[in-house]
């Protein structure tokens, strides 16, 4: 479904059903007889008119629903702005994007949000505008060279690096000309794995903004390792970005269905909607109690309460210029970069034990790494294998999990309701997909649930009334030690200005104080992002650039809060030595994310001395 480009005159408003049904009689002698013989047949006429109108009352709703697709289609180059049209709702695109955004923050607020988005700047392009694609960063021509290991060489004369110890790799970029680049921004993914071992661990990847970039990773198993090295965007993709992220947060775009008796109306909401003086004020249904906003153009002639869904309208198109759409080739986008010499190494063991190596806090780290398919946290409690559905259900038992968020997590939902065969899903009549979802073990007294979080969210159509915001439903929590709560909202704001997501973290991370201030030994888990499958269209909506900036807030945002748990999504999805990257990934790394979960919940009993 394409979004009003620049341009053309687009109705928002359609689909307006009346129904009038009139009678008449005329009054005389000479035509009584007339009329009497004739009122059958007017009588008979007028049923089939009103059983014609209700026969095709869902049809008049499905095409209001789906006319603006159809005349979105009609059009090859229309744009965000319309032109006055008859009685249509026209948009000015003249007018300033996000002019409400709920509540001020406080000065305490605002500091935060400058810290944030202050740790989260990339760098910028060394010249204004956008580059011919011949200057940009090519991975073809681009390579990465290990460095040699900082203890030296073994007494053949050969390098050795050792468990515990570091892997450094130099990564040149260099552009379509085959010239080096002259200043950073690249985004640069980075493992080192075994695929024989089933071991594998993410790097960290250091920006010096002079067209190299050094790369760190940890050496943490003994035997065979691979380096890879993946170019995700080139700057000057990055840059672009960047710009639609700001420009253009509407780039998708939703709608509801407006209805009162045989009345429909459809228009568009969003977070961010254009105003000016062509439009109505628009319908704003700000949360009262977390104070999140969201807004829809008012319908032309239904009021704003006669609203009884939400769904995604579509994506808007043509959002590139012509130079900027060169960039956006399929062999630059999450493509590896190829070694300048040998790409693998071989690790010994360990001078040193490797609790040891651990604590030296000089070293990076990753939250854990994978060996024999497995994965292992370097800090926190071991983790134990739950291969076993009894032994889930004895886990769980007498336990209330609550799931909140977005499809990632819907995912854990759908392991456990799936490998517990006790735990017996409840039909709530919920769309597929969308949820709520609810399943209970009658055996174990084990509840499952999982709910949606509140708009922006990119599900199919959702009853308005099943709109609840992740605060709101925490706050309704008593919590307990019986008590696991998991979130994950990440993946819906991609398109948004960073400053909304920072509002709905703070307005979750006050709910989640609370609820560990009246419930201590409530476990609250909290996913990060990871990255996924990318292609040319795909990553101007849902990128891992606009993934990991969103991801670093929320680390940041929840960093030191006691009692919570960060599930480092990211780390296990980079470091897996053989499944792809996916928005939502494989069965093999939900079931390592579950048994993280549950051994938090069921934590292994200490060894007595």
């Amino acid at each position: 479904m394409g979004y009003p480009d620049q341009g053309k005159g687009v109705p928002l408003l359609t689909g307006v059903g009346v129904m009038s049904c009139g009678g008449m009689a005329e009054n005389g002698h000479s035509h009584g007889g007339k009329l009497s013989k004739l009122a059958p047949i007017f009588l008979v006429l007028a049923l089939l008119g009103i059983l014609f109108l209700l026969r095709n009352m869902h049809t008049l709703e499905r095409w209001n629903c789906q006319s603006m697709s159809s005349l979105y289609q009609l059009q090859s180059n229309i744009s965000s702005a319309f032109k006055p049209s008859g009685a249509f709702l026209l948009l000015d695109h003249n007018h300033t994007y996000c002019p409400f955004l709920g509540q001020e923050p406080s000065s305490e607020e605002a500091r935060e949000e400058r810290y944030l988005l202050e740790s989260i700047s990339w760098p910028e392009p060394s010249t204004p505008g956008t580059p011919p694609l011949r200057f940009s960063s090519d991975p073809a021509r681009s390579f990465f060279v290990i460095q040699p290991p900082a203890s030296g060489r073994g007494a053949s004369g050969q390098s050795v690096w050792r468990v515990g110890g570091k892997l450094e790799v130099l990564v040149h970029m260099q552009n379509f000309l085959g010239q080096p680049k002259r200043h950073g921004g690249d985004f640069l993914l980075a493992r080192i794995y075994s695929p024989e071992l089933g071991a594998g661990a993410s790097g960290r990847v250091t920006d010096h903004q002079d067209g190299l970039y050094t790369v760190e990773l940890p050496l943490l198993w003994l035997g065979p390792a691979q380096v890879e090295v993946m170019l995700v965007h080139s700057s000057e993709v990055v840059a672009v970005l960047r710009r639609l992220r700001e420009e253009q947060p509407d780039r998708v775009y939703y709608k509801s269905l407006f209805r009162s008796g045989l009345l429909s109306e459809t228009t568009i909401c969003n977070l961010c909607l254009l105003t000016g003086p062509s439009q109505p004020a628009p319908c704003n249904y700000t949360d009262p109690h977390s104070g999140e906003p969201w807004y829809c153009y008012k319908p032309r002639l239904l009021d704003c309460d006669t609203r009884i869904n939400h769904a995604t309208g579509g994506y808007k198109k043509h959002v590139l210029t012509t130079t900027e759409s060169k960039l956006f080739l399929s062999s630059t986008i999450k493509v590896p970069i190829q070694a300048l010499g040998m790409d693998n190494i071989t690790i010994s063991p360990a001078v040193r034990e490797l609790s040891l190596i651990r604590r030296d806090s000089s070293k990076f780290m990753p939250s854990g790494y994978y060996y024999q398919g497995s994965w292992r946290t370097l800090s926190g409690i071991p983790i134990q294998q739950f291969n076993d559905s009894s032994a889930i259900a004895q886990c769980l038992r007498g336990k209330l999990f609550y799931i909140f968020g977005d499809s990632t997590v819907r995912q854990w939902f759908e392991y456990l309701s799936a490998f517990v065969p006790e735990l017996k899903e409840v039909n709530l009549y919920s769309p597929k997909k969308v949820g709520p979802f609810m399943a209970v073990d009658s055996v174990h007294n084990i509840l499952l649930q999982y709910r949606c979080h509140g708009p922006p969210i990119r599900f199919s159509t959702v009853s308005a009334s099943e709109l609840h915001y992740v605060a709101n439903e925490l706050d309704g929590l008593p919590g307990g030690p019986n008590t696991v709560v998991a979130l994950s909202v990440w993946a819906h704001f991609s398109m948004t200005p960073v400053e909304l997501y920072i509002r709905r973290l703070r307005h979750i991370r006050r709910a989640v104080a609370r609820l560990l201030d009246r419930a201590p030994d409530t476990l609250v888990v909290i996913r990060s992002a990871n990255p996924q499958k990318l292609d040319t269209k795909v990553i101007l909506y849902n990128s891992d650039w606009f993934s990991v900036q969103l991801d670093a807030v929320l680390r940041a945002m929840f960093r030191g809060l006691r009692g919570v748990v960060l599930l480092d999504a990211w780390d296990m999805t980079l470091a897996h030595p053989t499944l792809p990257h996916d928005l939502h990934p494989p069965r093999d790394i939900i079931k390592n994310m579950i048994h993280l979960i549950l051994s938090h919940v069921c934590p292994a009993k200490k060894k007595s001395t």
